[in-house]
């Protein structure tokens, strides 16, 4: 039995509120009796995009479990490669030359009886989301080296479809066919993961399920549940959550979402 904790959007600001939040998530996972496959963090580990803001990353998004991060629309490229990754920036003498690599922020984590890739959909300068092509080109490559027999989850920040949540359908992942045709090419896609939309949901895309996490930092109201004020979407109130994903020998993903009190 392989589990895996999804958890996204913790929205570093140096403020104490995300980070007590994050800090409450994370406590949850050390302090579990049992060793996690994975921790995968699906995006907007930053509010704004700061330095300062991946040190603080950095420190709160430890484990003793494997790790696995990827940007979302919060995000700077070149300030999570720096700052969180550790990834040398250019050097002084070249730093008016050479411009800080803004390609897409791919990763891979190879488990015993899994494999999981994680997908930079962001956009710089944008909130909605899009597999560049080298993306694609690299995740087909990632499934391709992966033994037969092997189920691939794939993560990203941005659901692929609508989730029937307006604010958030209107900058979610466009481009999907382009996905769903890899999906054709990679029946081993055991299915997806995506965070973006702070509230847990489940639904399919091409014809695989996709999961998508709650919000550690809000959680967003969904459109039958606003009254009088309907650009108000956003809950503060909700305890941050998180889902544990378990992937069963036949390749079969159950999900439970976990809300974190205390």
């Amino acid at each position: 039995m392989i589990v895996i904790a999804h958890l996204s959007d913790v929205h570093l600001d140096l403020g104490p509120r995300s980070a007590e939040r994050t800090r409450a998530v994370l406590a949850h996972l050390e302090g579990l009796p049992y060793d996690l496959a994975a921790v995968l963090v699906t995006g907007d580990i930053a509010d704004h995009g700061l330095p300062a803001e991946y040190e603080q990353a950095r420190e709160l998004l430890q484990s003793r479990h494997p790790l696995l991060v990827c940007p979302g629309n919060h995000d700077d490229r070149a300030a999570f490669r720096r700052h969180f990754l550790g990834e040398p920036g250019p050097s002084a003498a070249l730093v008016d030359q050479a411009p800080v690599d803004q390609g897409p922020v791919n990763q891979v984590l190879r488990g015993e009886g899994f494999t999981v890739a994680l997908c930079d959909s962001s956009v710089p300068g944008e909130d909605h989301g899009l597999l560049e092509d080298d993306t694609l080109d690299w995740l087909s490559r990632v499934i391709t080296d992966t033994p037969d027999g092997t189920p691939v989850l794939v993560g990203f920040h941005h659901p692929p479809v609508p989730l029937h949540a307006p604010y958030v359908d209107g900058i979610r992942q466009f481009g999907e066919e382009r996905l769903a045709a890899l999906v054709e090419r990679h029946p081993r896609i055991a299915g997806f993961l995506a965070g973006h939309a702070h509230t847990a949901a489940a639904t399919t895309f091409a014809g695989r399920p996709l999961l998508v996490a709650p919000g550690v930092v809000s959680t967003i109201r969904l459109p039958w549940e606003q009254r009088e004020h309907p650009e108000d979407h956003v809950h503060l109130d909700h305890p941050p959550a998180l889902a544990f994903h378990v992937l069963d020998g036949d390749g079969r993903i159950t999900t439970h979402v976990r809300p974190v009190l205390g």
